[in-house]
């Protein structure tokens, strides 16, 4: 192994106190991930093939290349007829890391991840995930790709007709090793864990928006990924609830070894969770590195993205 990458096994702690019925399973199972991630992550870092710098040889990851990218896009385009959405662009997020995309409305935020999760086509370009270029694949090899990486989608993109609890146990019942006792309680602690405790029989509708997305990563959880997309977590939610779904998702990160990549306009939000972002505008990567890395650009458009955050969001 590699020895810039030597993860340690990850110290397994419900993000809320679990009720004592459920405990024992629900940690059992987050070990289980766990271990899962770490043995993966250190499996693709050990590969060498990946070309530092993707693309972007003067950004500040361009010496990393003892450690190939969990996931990657090198040089993708995407265009809608005339339109032109994505454009040579090129990022990475390495194995247990956090990568934000920012930039303003319809600059190619969501479509990435879409082309991550094989819902789109990129018009040219490598994109790959777990070490895998995933541009050639049919539908049914997508999905093994789905049960390493799945989405926490900006409505939930919960089942309507079902209850929360049996929105949680789909992708447990789906994958058919768990005997059905084993399944409530994994559901019960998972709905603890990310703050909805004892809505398990209530249907989505019943729900506020924060809460269907805190179910979403519930019910994202209980598949069991290595890694999970998030678009735009925060947005049409109170700022005491995005400030505890920033604080769920990081926490997960680091118990789970989950590699994560979070599409977000709040930039507070950024820079409580992102090891790396990308600044995408006018279908091009303006910026990729660290948030002190992009403070320090000078690039206009840039340096009006946090003015006017500043303006937004007053210290």
């Amino acid at each position: 192994m590699s020895e810039e990458f030597e993860p340690k096994q990850p110290d397994i702690a419900p993000t809320t106190e679990l009720t004592p019925d459920v405990a024992p399973q629900v940690k059992e199972f987050l070990a289980e991930t766990a271990e899962a991630n770490v043995a993966e992550d250190a499996a693709v870092s050990e590969q060498r093939d990946f070309a530092a710098g993707a693309g972007l040889e003067a950004a500040s990851f361009a010496t990393t290349t003892e450690v190939a990218p969990y996931i990657s896009f090198d040089k993708v385009c995407k265009s809608f007829g005339d339109f032109v959405v994505l454009k040579d662009v090129s990022f990475f997020v390495n194995p247990g890391e956090t990568l934000c995309i920012l930039g303003r409305s319809g600059v190619g935020k969501s479509v990435s991840l879409q082309i991550l999760m094989g819902f789109l086509q990129a018009d040219s370009g490598t994109v790959t995930v777990a070490g895998q270029d995933i541009g050639g694949l049919n539908e049914r090899e997508m999905q093994e790709v789905r049960r390493k990486v799945t989405m926490v989608f900006q409505n939930g993109a919960l089942f309507d007709s079902i209850t929360v609890g049996e929105n949680v146990a789909f992708p447990l019942r789906e994958r058919g090793h768990m005997e059905e006792d084993q399944i409530l309680q994994v559901v019960k602690g998972l709905l603890e864990m990310v703050g909805v405790a004892g809505m398990g029989n209530m249907l989505p509708s019943d729900l506020s928006t924060g809460m269907k997305r805190s179910v979403a990563i519930a019910r994202a959880l209980a598949s069991q990924p290595s890694a999970v997309l998030y678009d735009e977590p925060t947005t049409m939610v109170d700022p005491l609830m995005a400030h505890l779904l920033g604080d769920l998702i990081q926490r997960l990160k680091m118990q789970l070894h989950l590699t994560s990549i979070v599409v977000t306009h709040d930039m507070r939000f950024a820079e409580k969770l992102a090891d790396r972002v990308v600044f995408l505008h006018e279908g091009t990567a303006l910026f990729f590195g660290t948030m002190d890395e992009m403070r320090k650009s000078e690039e206009p458009v840039i340096r009006e993205f946090f003015e006017l955050d500043e303006l937004a969001l007053p210290g």
